[in-house]
């Protein structure tokens, strides 16, 4: 009989969650992010009061902080975690791919095709307090 393979799934899950990293669970736009300090990801466009884009270098910051992992201990909050932040620094903008929609309707002689790239702002995790 053959031998059944060791089941991982326990270590690599704690491996991928960052046991004893810090790593934060926020909420930005409707998405929930898992980050890390000096992470990079891109969120929903980001711009000033006027409309013109958040500069490369200011701060944003996530007040939404469902959950912090801090030295191996999870704090969970009910919904939010009181006094967590997670601040993090600009990159800049960035357009997404492109994305084509397309209208038809049979025996019409109708076809419409557009396409649009979304914006997006890229940020670099600075630092999760709790």
């Amino acid at each position: 009989m053959a031998k059944a393979a060791p089941d991982t799934t326990a270590s690599s899950s704690a491996s991928m969650q960052g046991a004893g990293h810090a790593y934060a669970i926020v909420v930005d736009g409707g998405r929930q992010y898992m980050v890390r300090e000096g992470q990079e990801l891109e969120i929903d466009f980001r711009h000033q009061d006027d409309g013109t884009p958040v500069p490369a270098g200011s701060e944003v910051v996530f007040d939404d902080v469902l959950a912090v992992s801090q030295a191996g201990r999870l704090t969970l909050g009910k919904p939010k975690v009181k006094g967590a932040k997670v601040k993090a620094e600009v990159l800049g903008l960035v357009q997404g791919e492109k994305i084509y929609v397309q209208k038809f309707k049979r025996r019409k002689n109708y076809r419409r095709r557009t396409g649009h790239r979304s914006l997006a702002t890229k940020i670099r995790i600075a630092s999760i307090s709790a």
